[in-house]
């Protein structure tokens, strides 16, 4: 798993959850192209410094993955350069029963909950790949909240269908759930993942274990069929837009 942890860091000052997802092996041996494709945790904290690297590494399109409540809250300044996609990743209002039991456990914040989100409610993870593939000429950069849950489910469908190997899928799960202290303490907030831990030992499992079996478990070719995505978005996602200027 070594290679899902060198150092991929996107360093800009107010974000502390963001790399290259560049760089991971594939099942053939190669790696993914870097300075294509992104993830980090909500931009709104990205001071104007923080944007100035973000340009120089190339990212022009960010796609936020939050509700609209979330979005609504956003303040944050996006420079002119940018192009932002907004899709709703969670699907609250289109299927509110999928998320009852998800909510009053707590498990919304475990990945649990990633594998039936990508079974029940693919159309959502494939919007999201969809913004990612269709993107205009530049790096894309895709995140959430924390950067751990939806762009964890979103980074996972992407890294499987770019053929990624799948412990190097893991190791990059487990890079996020390793930053998570950093990015929860720079906005005053208490580290929470005693309590994730909790939650899946309660359920016999880890973070860890959750999640490798929701990798192991994905059926990429039934979601495929089921997400909205041509052949020409799926080439697009194999190839991290590579062929792109």
């Amino acid at each position: 798993m070594s290679d899902a942890r060198d150092d991929r860091t996107l360093r800009a000052d107010g974000l502390y959850n963001g790399r290259d997802l560049g760089g991971l092996r594939l099942r053939d041996g190669s790696t993914t192209p870097t300075g294509r494709v992104f993830r980090s945790e909500g931009v709104d904290r990205v001071t104007a410094a923080g944007w100035d690297a973000l340009h120089d590494a190339g990212i022009r399109t960010v796609v936020d993955l939050r509700a609209p409540s979330e979005t609504a809250r956003d303040t944050g300044v996006r420079p002119e350069w940018l192009t932002t996609v907004v899709v709703d990743h969670d699907g609250l209002d289109v299927a509110p029963s999928f998320w009852e039991a998800y909510w009053e456990t707590g498990l919304v914040g475990t990945p649990l909950y990633y594998g039936p989100h990508l079974a029940e409610l693919p159309e959502r993870t494939g919007e999201a790949l969809r913004a990612i593939a269709r993107a205009e000429p530049g790096g894309v950069l895709f995140h959430c909240a924390g950067g751990r849950d939806r762009t964890g489910i979103v980074a996972l469908a992407l890294l499987t269908i770019a053929g990624v190997d799948p412990e190097a899928i893991v190791a990059d799960y487990l890079a996020t759930v390793g930053n998570a202290p950093a990015l929860l303490a720079s906005i005053g907030v208490p580290a929470n993942e005693d309590r994730i831990e909790a939650l899946c030992a309660e359920h016999g499992t880890t973070v860890e274990d959750a999640f490798r079996v929701v990798v192991d478990g994905f059926d990429v070719d039934r979601f495929v069929e089921r997400s909205g995505l041509d052949t020409a978005d799926l080439e697009a996602l194999r190839t991290f837009c590579a062929a792109v200027a």
